[in-house]
């Protein structure tokens, strides 16, 4: 596998990648018929967990092992796309959220 520093390739694909996440979260939470008006909060709530998650902002320790994820995106069969340092898809959550609920 190559690893490619692309960090604007690799902005353009966290956009969509948060956005997907945004979206499924808000479809589980219509299935479990959450009400209206607190279907936005909870999916900004959630989305903002696991985009913490995903960016490594919050500390991940089990048994005295830490766990410090590095997200990369695929392109092809052998070469991943990444930043160069941690993601920010936590940053992406407001403008994913706007389009799901206020386009």
């Amino acid at each position: 596998m190559k690893l490619t520093l692309d960090s604007e390739k690799f902005n353009d694909l966290q956009a969509i990648f948060i956005a997907d996440i945004v979206e499924r979260i808000k479809i589980k939470l219509q299935e479990a018929e959450v009400e209206q008006e607190k279907l936005e909060d909870l999916t900004a709530s959630i989305a903002l967990s696991i985009a913490g998650v995903i960016d490594d902002l919050s500390g991940i320790e089990v048994d005295g092992m830490e766990v410090h994820p590095y997200l990369t995106f695929r392109e092809g069969e052998d070469q991943l796309i990444h930043w160069g340092e941690n993601s920010y898809t936590y940053e992406q959550v407001y403008g994913a959220m706007q389009k799901l609920f206020h386009s």
